[in-house]
């Protein structure tokens, strides 16, 4: 069963009774097995009538042909103004376009990959301003070549979106509080010697895990994420492994042997 689009009103009686023309129209597109039944027709405006038959063309379940025509004010001529294959509800159809830059995720570069920052990148800011308004070419420039000149190396750093953008990715990712590693941890990453705090504003929120053992080792972690790797975790007693019995002599030789 196709969903359809809900009428718009009562159709031009004329150009609802022109069912065939409509069908001919498609079979001017379409092969005869690929059209099916006629499933209605529905008012899009003022003598503007659009006819909708089942699509029979294999891989297209839940898609429909649509036609609309028109006629004039008392004209008995009628206009065909399009014919077009269009998805149902339950049709697949493929997903929306997203540009390439918002389909990356970490890990997807190559060695070799450029991925090229934008000018206008919200997320940076140049580290020298000059004047109050946003740099235009030849300032932008001049910021390079300050940074250049003293050595300072980089010419752009984190803006405040920047810093808020990479905050709210980290707590909601794998190193967060909401991670299941960290909702069965014994405590927090807060308490833990293998943490080392960033600096500046983000110092309060995040750090860098530096446990070799650990899931997180290398990754920015909150401190209230947490893992079983927890510089002061204790094993309960009878968590711990069962103590290995002493070891047993063999002191049969080779005559005793001979004598079974």
């Amino acid at each position: 069963m196709i969903a359809l689009p809900t009428r718009a009103g009562k159709p031009d009686s004329v150009l609802a009774k022109a069912v065939e023309l409509a069908r001919s129209v498609v079979l001017e597109v379409a092969e005869p097995a690929d059209l099916g039944e006629h499933l209605g027709a529905r008012a899009e405006g003022e003598r503007v009538v659009t006819h909708h038959f089942a699509c029979a063309r294999r891989g297209y379940p839940g898609w429909y042909w649509s036609v609309t025509m028109t006629r004039a004010k008392r004209g008995k001529d009628l206009t065909v103004n399009e014919v077009v294959l269009l998805p149902g509800e339950e049709a697949i159809v493929a997903p929306d376009w997203v540009p390439y830059k918002e389909r990356l995720q970490p890990g997807d570069l190559s060695p070799g990959d450029l991925l090229p920052v934008e000018d206008e990148d919200v997320r940076l800011v140049p580290t020298y301003l000059v004047g109050d308004d946003p740099l235009d070419g030849d300032a932008r420039a001049q910021v390079r070549q300050v940074a250049e000149d003293l050595g300072l190396g980089r010419v752009r750093t984190l803006s405040r979106e920047g810093i808020d953008m990479a905050a709210e990715r980290w707590q909601a990712g794998p190193g967060g509080p909401d991670a299941p590693l960290a909702k069965s941890a014994p405590d927090t990453c807060w308490s833990c010697g293998f943490l080392v705090r960033l600096n500046g504003s983000l110092s309060t929120r995040f750090g860098v895990c530096a446990n070799g053992n650990a899931n997180d080792d290398g990754r920015v972690v909150t401190l209230d994420h947490g893992c079983g790797a927890h510089s002061e975790v204790k094993l309960a007693r009878k968590q711990q492994p069962l103590p290995l019995p002493d070891h047993v002599f063999d002191t049969l030789v080779e005559d005793e042997l001979e004598t079974f």
